[in-house]
């Protein structure tokens, strides 16, 4: 095989990144040399590569997928927004620097079309397909002129396009017409079809509508992929976490000891890497659940201050939140809480930053021996080490720098009695360590607690690809879906005039 694919959305959320890593994973085990590229991604949820590049979390997994180390040619453009209005530009890797949204549409992202192709064709020269995820809808044709992940992309590198839309939101047949309906006669000819997404029911009773939709647009329907609980792996966005949700719960398995224990995540503003805590959801009894109000730290038995893209900004709402005093409360009563990256920044005496909210020095929680002076360089790195008797691995992505003057040393930060804090992402899914930590968490909170002894995070990781993979080997048409991606789009499709139909 040699060839190429294009995974866009009627919208963000369609199933863009499951459905890549879906395919991805279906080629690998059919022998297929491949790899995943997402041109521009716009997350919070980031990860480093061994060459100590940022990409986007999503990719990482996907590059899981195709069984292959992730590296920054994956993902050449990252955006980690700092508010409502301008982004950190990450550029193969490493930060360039902020931009409002309209410094970035108005010139600066078409520039960067010519390096997102290059990495893409380099991609294309080394593996036998490259599949591609696009980013919100390409039918934005306000910002189609600027695009380098949608059809900018599709038309650069001559890639067909397949359509994913999520039949459970309602209005898919509208969505894949006016997708397709927008777009310019030269995008529409690479559009090849759709791929409904999140059915639920009897597939027949969908099928005459499948029947009109490829009489009204001449494109073909490459599956329906049934609905599944728990695909939701590595998501790309955390601003849109579900507080008080059953986000991430391992309600599912029993406790392997007596009692369960339940760990509150502070869900703070520009909330990164919320992932972190995937690793704890998948215990056995482990319940995981987002707050964002005091009274939901009462009978919670960890607490988990997650990293943030903005940690001066997150340490004013949990104080405005009445959560800073609730937090010093646990602290003073010998009650776990766990800060990791702008969460343990934020434990610390006090915050020195002209970097990423110029607020200068800011006073912290002060529950721990810690204080951070914010640099204009980012750390990015891929650390290894020993807590608690075992090995552990992380990442880190901050610009805070942590001087600890105190405490029992953890991992690169410190604890002090119940209060631990580390600038390493991803320590948990290290299964020793993860358990090791969660029975000193059970003792101090008189929990009879036992970790399963036998519970792989990577394990686990690697049923979820495979479910992945079994959705598109089961639920695709694979033989088209093959030639798709072997030989493009096919030639004569319809252009379809927006309102045709009427």
């Amino acid at each position: 095989m040699s060839g190429g694919l294009l995974v866009a959305g009627t919208t963000s959320d369609a199933g863009k990144s499951v459905v890549t890593a879906g395919i991805c994973r279906w080629l690998v085990r059919q022998g297929v040399k491949v790899a995943p590229f997402k041109g521009q991604n716009m997350s919070l949820n980031s990860f480093v590569t061994r060459e100590g590049a940022e990409i986007g979390r999503a990719q990482a997994m996907q590059a899981q997928a195709c069984r292959v180390e992730p590296t920054a040619l994956m993902n050449p453009v990252l955006l980690k927004p700092g508010g409502e209005r301008s982004s950190q530009v990450v550029l193969l890797g490493k930060p360039v620097g902020e931009l409002s949204a309209r410094g970035y549409h108005g010139g600066r992202q078409q520039a960067l079309l010519g390096t997102v192709l290059e990495c893409l064709e380099e991609l294309r020269g080394t593996y036998d397909a490259v599949i591609c995820e696009g980013a919100g809808s390409p039918a934005e044709i306000n910002l189609r002129r600027t695009d380098i992940v949608n059809m900018g992309v599709a038309r650069g590198a001559g890639l067909p396009v397949l359509v994913v839309g999520d039949i459970d939101r309602g209005g898919v047949f509208a969505s894949f017409f006016g997708t397709v309906a927008l777009l310019s006669p030269e995008d529409q000819a690479l559009v090849a079809g759709f791929l409904v997404n999140k059915f639920r029911g009897d597939v027949t009773l969908l099928e005459p509508g499948l029947d009109m939709l490829r009489g009204l647009t001449g494109r073909h329907t490459y599956g329906v992929l049934p609905f599944r609980h728990g695909l939701g792996i590595d998501e790309e966005d955390g601003l849109r976490v579900s507080l008080r949700g059953t986000v991430r719960e391992s309600a599912v398995a029993p406790p392997h000891g007596e009692d369960v224990l339940r760990v509150a995540v502070c869900a703070v503003p520009l909330m990164s890497n919320f992932t972190d805590v995937d690793a704890l959801a998948a215990e056995p009894g482990v319940v995981v659940r987002f707050v964002d109000r005091p009274e939901e730290l009462a009978d919670a038995d960890l607490v988990v201050v997650p990293g943030t893209r903005g940690t001066v900004r997150a340490l004013q709402w949990l104080r405005e939140r009445g959560l800073a005093k609730a937090l010093a409360r646990r602290a003073a009563e010998g009650r776990p809480v766990l800060g990791i990256c702008g969460g343990f920044q934020l434990l610390g005496e006090h915050i020195e930053d002209d970097v990423e909210s110029r607020a200068g020095q800011v006073p912290g929680l002060g529950l721990l021996p810690v204080r951070v002076r914010f640099h204009p360089e980012k750390t990015l790195a891929r650390p290894a080490g020993e807590a608690l008797g075992e090995p552990v691995e992380g990442y880190e992505i901050h610009h805070g720098v942590a001087e600890v003057l105190g405490g029992t040393p953890f991992l690169d930060g410190c604890r002090t009695g119940q209060v631990w804090g580390t600038h390493w992402h991803g320590s948990l899914e290290s299964d020793g360590f993860r358990r090791a930590f969660l029975r000193e968490v059970a003792a101090a909170s008189g929990r009879r607690f036992v970790p399963a002894p036998d519970t792989s995070f990577a394990a686990l990781r690697e049923e979820q690809l495979d479910l992945l993979g079994d959705l598109i080997e089961h639920h695709a048409d694979t033989d088209a879906l093959r030639r798709l991606i072997e030989s493009g789009a096919p030639a004569g499709l319809p252009f379809i005039p927006p309102g045709a139909p009427a």
